[in-house]
């Protein structure tokens, strides 16, 4: 298969791109600084040179947008915005002026797009969605608008010929370097790997090749489209996730946080705490109606798998 990933150089673009790779499709990347053969420069903005490639293409994937890992300022809230809904919109541009459009698109979203809550899981057909919660930081409602503009400028394209999918992903662990499960586990490696904020607020992940495999399945799956949650059919509380992570790397200590103090922390690594602090209950509902099978749906199995890649 012929695959387009736009903004593909980053941990989640090469986790699928090795994926496809070694299966023997044809993937090409956008991004604005080349490294690797089937690379192409474009700014995420307009379109250009790069737009050839979608005509013709089998897939599109399109996971540009700027890191959520960084302090929620307003300059950062905007560009978190604007890189997300830009790319999504000329990559819909290109497919309508394509002659042969690719069959599906495959576009990146985020599991923040639901309410912040301990209650109940959020699924696509019964989940609520965020913004209006009470008793969390105002600026919690913004993460929430970026995925609702990123969704809804997929929705507006003008694409017939090509299936439309918003992928709502949870935290994807892979133990490459630098990416999230990478900087947790160093954290517990520490011995400050303890609960944060109480430890009762949901966390949403999937594995490496549950994510992949699930990119693998809505290609084949004709049917699906809209919003599908990409998440692992457990989410459990910080506290308990936290507490299997320091077991898989091997430390059985790990300080709590309180609220205040994971302000500090979170200051000083240039992130933000929503990160860690908002609960983040989903589950994979048309997945699982749809008949897909998660290798690892359970954390304390996936955790110990990633640890001992992560060690080498």
């Amino acid at each position: 298969m012929k695959f387009v990933i736009a903004g593909g150089s980053g941990q989640v673009g090469s986790l699928f791109r090795r994926r496809a790779l070694a299966r023997g499709d044809a993937v090409t990347v956008l991004t604005r600084s080349p490294r690797e053969d089937g690379d192409l420069v474009w700014n995420g903005r307009t379109l250009g040179a790069w737009q050839s490639a979608i005509d013709g293409a089998d897939v599109v994937i399109n996971l540009a947008g700027r890191t959520v890992n960084c302090r929620y300022t307003k300059k950062n809230l905007a560009e978190m915005m604007d890189s997300r809904v830009d790319s999504t919109r000329v990559i819909g541009e290109a497919i309508s002026l394509a002659k042969q459009p690719p069959s599906v698109w495959l576009q990146m979203s985020t599991a923040t797009i639901y309410a912040h809550r301990l209650d109940a899981p959020n699924d696509e057909a019964t989940g609520i969605l965020g913004g209006s919660e009470p008793n969390v930081p105002s600026y919690w409602a913004f993460s929430t608008e970026i995925a609702k503009n990123w969704e809804r400028t997929q929705r507006e394209a003008v694409t017939p010929g090509t299936r439309q999918v918003q992928l709502r992903a949870a935290m994807i662990m892979s133990p490459d370097r630098d990416g999230i499960f990478d900087t947790m586990a160093r954290i517990a490696r520490w011995g400050l790997g303890g609960s944060v904020g109480g430890g009762a607020q949901y966390v949403s992940w999937i594995h490496e090749d549950d994510f992949c495999s699930a990119l693998d399945f809505l290609i084949e799956r004709k049917e699906l489209d809209g919003a599908v949650n990409l998440a692992s059919p457990n989410p459990l509380p910080y506290g308990v996730f936290i507490k299997d992570l320091r077991e898989a790397v091997g430390r059985t200590i790990g300080l709590p946080a309180m609220r205040w103090m994971a302000e500090i922390g979170a200051f000083a690594l240039r992130t933000d705490t929503e990160l860690i602090l908002k609960s983040r209950r989903v589950i994979p509902g048309r997945l699982r109606d749809a008949g897909f099978a998660f290798a690892y749906p359970e954390w304390r199995a996936a955790s110990r798998e990633l640890a001992s890649r992560w060690r080498t």
